[in-house]
């Protein structure tokens, strides 16, 4: 099988492969969230308006769910990739530089995971499609007084 063929099988497959990325991101993002604010998944809760890591735990919590079934996924993502910088940042860097050295592996992968969806979208499996299905595609023409008409060329 030729690599060109081989791309092209696997290309077809991308928005179910990127679905089903943003599913597990959001679960695992969600438990987090969870862990922090209900103190389950054998961690402590963080006590209520506790700076920052409660308020991180609500993020990763709503922002992992609406990740997790594929509603407003880019902002979402955008909110929870800026939040994991900031952990990162201010709370594993000035252990180390890495994310091995300084424990800060899991907030650096989800801020590039959560930034991939940033630009790529949901893929498939998404709420929003299964509530929102989408519309036939629009296959009259332009009327005669609309922008795309009287452009010239």
């Amino acid at each position: 099988m030729s690599t060109t063929r081989l791309s092209d099988r696997l290309a077809g497959h991308q928005p179910l492969v990127l679905g089903l990325f943003r599913i597990v991101i959001g679960l695992l993002f969600a438990s987090e969230g969870a862990a922090t604010l209900f103190g389950v998944l054998d961690r402590e809760a963080s006590p209520a308006g506790d700076w920052p890591f409660w308020y991180a735990g609500v993020i990763e919590l709503v922002c992992g769910v609406l990740v997790l079934v594929g509603v407003a996924t880019r902002g979402a993502s955008f909110l929870s990739s800026g939040a994991m910088a900031f952990a990162y940042f201010t709370e594993h860097q000035k252990d180390g530089v890495f994310p091995l050295q300084n424990g800060g592996l899991a907030p650096a992968l989800f801020c590039w995971g959560f930034l991939l969806l940033v630009f790529f979208g949901p893929g498939a499996l998404t709420l929003s499609r299964l509530v929102r299905p989408r519309s036939a595609p629009n296959t009259t023409a332009p009327s005669a007084g609309s922008a795309e008409s009287t452009r010239a060329g």
